[in-house]
C-alpha cells in the first residue's frame, strides 16, 4: 500500500478548560485540530504511511502547527507556507443537557485563499494510492471548493482511490452556494463515501420520509438512505453511515452501517456512558475505516472503525490518540475497560 494523502484546513483550537463555559476563568487551552490532519494522525498511528497536506502562514503559529502533527509520524513536507492567518475554533464542553458549543474564526485563512493551480498534485500525490478529504474543506470558502473539486478530479485522473467524509458544517456554507450545489459535484469522483444521516440530507439533498432532527431512523431507514445515495451516484462502491444516538453530551450510543451495494452490514453498539470528548469522532472513524478496508473485508472494517472511533471519545482533544493493539482490544474484550496490569 502506497501513501494516503489527507487535504483540508488544520486550525488552532481554544477551548475552555474541562466543561467550563467560555471565559468563565480567563483561560483557553491551546492545541491544534481539523478533520483532515485528524485522519491522517489516525492513519499514522495505525501504522499506515500517511502524508497531510495544506497550506498555513509562514510564522511561528504555523511551525507550531506543523510540528503538532509531524510528531505522529504525517509526512507534512508538500504544506504551502502561505496566508496571513492559520483558522481557530473555539470549543466549549457541554455536560448532561447542556450540549457542546463549537465558534469558528476562519475567515481569510491560508487554505481559504488558495486557488486552483496553487497546488501541483502531481507532486503532492507522488507515491500515494488513496486520497481522502472531507465536506467541509469546499465549505469555507468559493476558492477552497474550486480547489476541493481540482483535487479529486486529479486524484482521478491518475489512480488513487478517493475517499471523502461529507461532513455537513452549517455554519461554514456562507458564500452563496448551498452544500449540495458543490457536494453533488465533488462526490461524483468519490469511490468511498462517510457520512451520517444527516450529511446525506444536508449536503447531498438526499430525501427521506422522515425528519432527521426529530426522529431516530431504524435500521430499515439507513438502509434506504444509503441505496438512495448510491443510486444517485453510480461512481460510488459504496457509504458508511455513523449512528449517534444522543441521549446527553455525556452520554451517547454509537454505531454505523456500510452498503457496499453487494451487502448492507451493521455494525456492533456501544454505550459511551462518560465522554470525555465526541469532537474528532468521526475522524477516528473515517481512518480507522480507511485502515480496515485496506486490511480486512468490509464487514471486518466497519467493525474495526466503529470500535476505534468508540475509543477517540475517551481521549481529550482532535486527535485519535490510539494505537492497533487498543482497537483490537477493545474488539476482543468488548469494552470492559478493566485495568491493563
Amino acid at each position: 500500500m502506497g501513501k494516503i494523502v489527507t487535504f483540508g484546513e488544520i486550525m488552532l483550537r481554544l477551548k475552555s478548560p474541562g466543561h467550563e463555559r467560555f471565559f468563565q476563568s480567563p483561560v483557553l487551552e491551546a492545541t491544534f485540530g481539523g478533520g483532515e490532519a485528524n485522519v491522517a494522525v489516525g492513519l499514522s498511528r495505525l501504522g499506515m504511511q500517511a502524508v497531510f497536506f495544506t497550506a498555513v502562514p509562514d510564522n511561528p503559529i504555523g511551525d507550531h502547527c506543523i510540528e503538532h502533527v509531524r510528531m505522529h509520524g504525517v509526512d507534512t513536507s508538500s504544506i504551502l507556507r502561505t496566508g496571513n492567518r492559520l483558522g481557530t475554533y473555539y470549543l466549549e464542553a457541554g455536560a448532561n443537557q447542556r450540549p457542546s458549543v463549537v465558534v469558528y474564526d476562519r475567515a481569510d485563512s491560508s487554505v481559504s485563499n488558495l486557488r486552483v493551480g496553487d497546488v501541483d498534485w502531481n507532486k503532492v500525490f507522488e507515491t500515494a494510492d488513496w486520497f481522502h478529504i472531507t465536506g467541509i474543506t469546499p465549505a469555507i470558502s468559493a476558492s477552497a471548493a474550486e480547489v476541493s473539486i481540482e483535487a479529486v478530479k486529479k486524484a482521478k485522473e491518475i489512480g488513487l482511490k478517493v475517499s471523502c467524509d461529507l461532513n455537513f458544517r452549517g455554519k461554514l456554507w456562507k458564500y452563496g452556494k448551498s452544500a449540495p450545489e458543490v457536494m453533488s459535484e465533488m462526490i461524483k469522483y468519490v469511490d468511498v463515501a462517510i457520512a451520517n444521516e444527516e450529511d446525506c440530507q444536508k449536503s447531498l439533498g438526499v430525501e427521506l420520509d422522515v425528519e432527521i432532527e426529530k426522529a431516530s431512523l431504524g435500521i430499515d431507514k439507513y438502509k434506504t438512505l444509503t441505496e438512495k445515495v448510491l443510486s444517485m451516484y453510480p461512481n460510488l462502491e459504496m457509504i458508511a453511515v455513523t449512528m449517534r444516538e444522543s441521549h446527553s453530551a455525556d452520554h451517547n450510543t454509537w454505531s454505523a452501517v456500510l452498503n457496499d451495494r453487494k451487502s448492507f452490514v451493521v455494525s456492533q453498539k456501544y454505550e459511551i456512558t462518560d465522554i470525555v470528548d465526541r469532537v474528532g469522532g468521526g475522524d477516528s472513524f473515517a481512518a480507522s475505516l480507511i485502515y480496515g478496508l485496506n486490511h480486512y473485508g468490509n464487514e471486518d472494517a466497519l467493525r474495526f472503525a466503529v470500535a476505534g472511533s468508540c475509543l477517540k471519545h475517551s481521549i481529550p482533544g482532535d486527535l485519535p490518540l490510539f494505537s492497533l493493539k487498543e482497537i483490537e482490544g477493545l474488539l476482543k474484550s468488548g469494552g470492559s475497560g478493566r485495568v491493563q496490569r
